[in-house]
């Protein structure tokens, strides 16, 4: 079996896992030259590169797209595409707006949001969870925190979907670029409305630190509504799923095991499978040179389902030991947004497993994924309940 792996592959994108095993077992080391990146996959190698910013760089972030990555990523990016001392001195300055307490004071807000969803979708019987449920409640939290009308949600929602388009050959498309200067547009609005009239809202706390510029607050507006939306979004298509298709873990989800059915979930089908990162130096792996400067991707996915680490890896268990995934990063990089996403998620599957009976169904000849590298999973996912 000879592979050329590309994450942008729609076969690959259905299902990365067998691809995933084959390289961790045959070519720990891939090289990938049409796409120019060097992909690592094993959960060592994986969480070693992820803690070293000294060896691998973050300055030209963590995306393979051509048109999103390279020195100036940090515009759309934010802290994620910068090493200290920016990283650490930004990262610190947005970090006290994401406190375990100010997280912790979010629950009621997220709790009522997503009972409101899920309430419509129930009355329904049959809905698209991805878009009914999972893709609307992160994005309306963020909205809230942001200071979001809710007349301008639904065009946020779809400009930011733009963002995630990509061609065969990890080109973001043109619906996607334009959408990334609108929503830079308003986005600076948003931070010119909080400059002179400010409110009790994340933009206010932002624009009311004198070491955060405009563009700053701009790129973390772009950062917190693509990465934080989509990552929860794709957390909860999984956790929906794959309960689905096991029925003893949904036996067990509905039965009170929300926590370990989140983290299941996380590692199992790992909603950013993958980051980039810049070779700082000639390095040797696997007995093969990686030059300087080379694009090197860290399959954080294949990392979490490997078996050195994790026994029976391919089984979805919610009794398994998931203190080793690292669906969330390592080191400096781990991400802010991580405490947010499970809360997010914990709340939302609390809420269905009170609404919901546990036989709900599927309908897996609807299911569509996303063509993304950085992110998988579902945008489609056609659902029919009976209320429980």
């Amino acid at each position: 079996m000879d592979v050329v792996y590309s994450p942008y592959d729609p076969v690959v994108n259905d299902d990365p896992y067998p691809v995933y095993t084959w390289l961790r077992t045959q070519a720990p080391l891939h090289h990938n030259p049409d796409l120019g990146f060097w992909a690592l996959s094993r959960h060592a190698d994986v969480s070693a590169a992820l803690a070293d910013s000294a060896l691998l760089s973050s300055d030209h972030g963590p995306l393979l797209d051509p048109g999103a990555s390279g020195p100036h990523a940090r515009t759309f990016l934010s802290f994620v595409a910068m090493d200290p001392p920016e990283h650490t001195r930004m990262r610190a300055t947005v970090s006290r707006a994401f406190t375990p307490r100010r997280v912790a004071a979010l629950e009621p807000m997220i709790r009522q949001i997503a009972r409101g969803h899920i309430r419509a979708a129930v009355e329904r019987g049959t809905f698209d969870f991805a878009r009914d449920i999972a893709a609307k409640l992160p994005l309306d939290v963020i909205s809230e925190l942001l200071g979001v009308p809710p007349a301008d949600r639904a065009d946020v929602r779809r400009r930011s979907d733009a963002l995630l388009r990509y061609d065969p050959n990890g080109l973001m498309v043109e619906d996607g670029i334009k959408g990334m200067l609108a929503l830079g547009d308003y986005y600076r609005s948003i931070v010119d409305e909080r400059r002179a009239a400010p409110r009790d809202d994340l933009v206010s706390v932002l624009v009311a630190d004198e070491e955060l510029s405009d563009d700053d607050i701009v790129a973390f507006l772009f950062l917190l509504v693509g990465a934080g939306a989509e990552t929860t979004t794709h957390l909860l298509t999984a956790a929906w799923y794959w309960a689905w298709r096991n029925p003893a873990q949904r036996a067990a989800a509905f039965s009170g095991a929300i926590t370990p059915w989140v983290e299941e979930s996380l590692r199992y089908d790992t909603p950013v499978p993958g980051v980039a990162r810049r070779l700082t130096r000639d390095t040797d792996w696997y007995g093969t040179t990686v030059p300087k400067d080379a694009k090197v991707w860290l399959l954080v996915g294949s990392a979490n389902r490997d078996e050195s680490v994790f026994p029976d890896p391919d089984v979805y268990d919610l009794d398994r030991d998931t203190s080793k995934a690292i669906s969330f990063g390592v080191g400096r990089h781990y991400c802010l947004g991580g405490p947010l996403a499970r809360l997010e998620a914990r709340v939302a599957l609390e809420e269905l497993t009170k609404a919901v009976a546990p036989g709900y169904d599927i309908d897996e000849a609807g299911i569509e994924r996303t063509a993304h590298g950085n992110v998988r999973g579902m945008v489609h996912l056609p659902t029919s309940v009976k209320p429980g």
